[in-house]
């Protein structure tokens, strides 16, 4: 049996969560379709010693600060915790295990095709980012079957690897950096990639939290760079394309835990992987912090997707399909869209631009001042 919502959001992380609030407020009937058992799983998931790189008072969705000293970095299972009692607390209907294998038009509206039954609805928000599917390089299956590889995704915690030789971290971003400084406490580790240089300052001192944090986070992250101004428009390719600074690593702490940065790794030979300087690394494991790719290969609609597989959108409102929306995907509006606290601005625009298509007359300044053009944004 069909079950039928005006709108049907996709997603029950922070971005799913934060589209229900709103639709909620403005009275709207809807579900949020999570693939995972429990609200916050997604966080649960990752490596047991991750803490988010924003504070307490950066950390919590519109109309629920999160509970705890403002210059507070919850760790990754309080912040799903958080997640879990801001559904309870505004009652927002969440489908568990409803992984959307494909969504498509029914009529005018849509039809979420999924593992817990068929959905229909007049609109769709598709709230996800685009860090779905893990991308590791194809010549990882030419590696020597004693080399244990995982993904970041997969990482939880160093016993997952042979205590026994040395370790490479494939990538340099911040995951990587954070798992090869966690592994370098009981073995040998390498990092191979191009370093992406680092904050300079500490995240966690009392100078960065009453200044510098709260002016990048609220200003610069929020409303300097975004699609609304022409430095934000200049530097969006710079940002989608590359992982950013290190946040809360710092190359001196590398060096001074041991850990080896290489080159980038180019292939396989003899089953070891290859450096670019051709350096061949003989590794008891691999971690592949690589990164991930959108997976929206499940939408089955005229969505135009760039090379990278990131949908075109008009700041998450989609043109060629009305109804179509996008939240939580990286520099959506600004470069806090992907963060918790800049999720919620999309979020309501979205909602508003919901209601503005029930309502033609009502002017919604926020949905009609889009760039002229559709961007691809991830």
């Amino acid at each position: 049996m069909t079950k039928t919502f005006d709108t049907i959001v996709i997603g029950g992380g922070q971005a799913g969560l934060s589209a229900g609030y709103h639709l909620k407020k403005a009275g709207r009937s809807f579900v949020i379709l999570d693939a995972h058992q429990r609200t916050g799983d997604v966080w649960r998931n990752r490596w047991d010693s991750l803490r988010l790189h924003t504070p307490a008072a950066f950390s919590g969705l519109d109309g629920m600060p999160f509970q705890s000293r403002r210059d507070y970095f919850p760790t990754k299972d309080e912040f799903a915790d958080y997640l879990e009692s801001y559904q309870r607390r505004f009652d927002l209907p969440v489908c568990h295990g409803a992984t959307v294998e494909r969504l498509s038009r029914d009529g005018s509206g849509f039809l979420a095709t999924t593992t817990a039954g068929d959905f229909r609805s007049d609109n769709v928000i598709v709230a996800m980012s685009n860090y779905q599917r893990p991308k590791i390089p194809g010549f990882a299956q030419e590696l020597r079957p004693d080399i244990v590889q995982l993904h970041s995704s997969e990482y939880r915690h160093p016993s997952q690897l042979p205590a026994d030789g040395e370790v490479l971290v494939v990538g340099s971003g911040n995951s990587g950096a954070e798992i090869a400084l966690e592994l370098s406490r009981r073995q040998r580790v390498s990092i191979a990639g191009r370093y992406p240089g680092h904050l300079p300052f500490s995240i966690h001192s009392r100078a960065a939290h009453a200044f510098l944090i709260r002016f990048a986070l609220k200003v610069v992250f929020h409303r300097v760079l975004s699609v609304a101004t022409p430095i934000g428009r200049k530097v969006r390719p710079k940002f989608l394309n590359s992982s950013g600074l290190l946040i809360r690593t710092k190359a001196k702490q590398l060096e001074a835990a041991g850990v080896q940065r290489l080159p980038k790794v180019k292939g396989v030979e003899d089953g070891l992987p290859v450096l670019a300087d051709g350096r061949t690394m003989d590794v008891k494991a691999v971690v592949w912090c690589t990164g991930f790719r959108p997976g929206f290969e499940w939408i089955d609609l005229p969505v135009s997707f760039d090379e990278q597989g990131r949908p075109a959108h008009q700041r998450g409102v989609v043109p060629e399909v009305p109804g179509l929306y996008f939240v939580g995907l990286h520099f959506l509006y600004a470069l806090s869209s992907a963060m918790i606290h800049g999720v919620g601005r999309d979020a309501r625009r979205a909602v508003a631009a919901i209601s503005a298509r029930r309502e033609p007359a009502k002017i919604v300044a926020e949905v009609n001042s889009p760039p002229a053009t559709a961007q691809h944004v991830s």
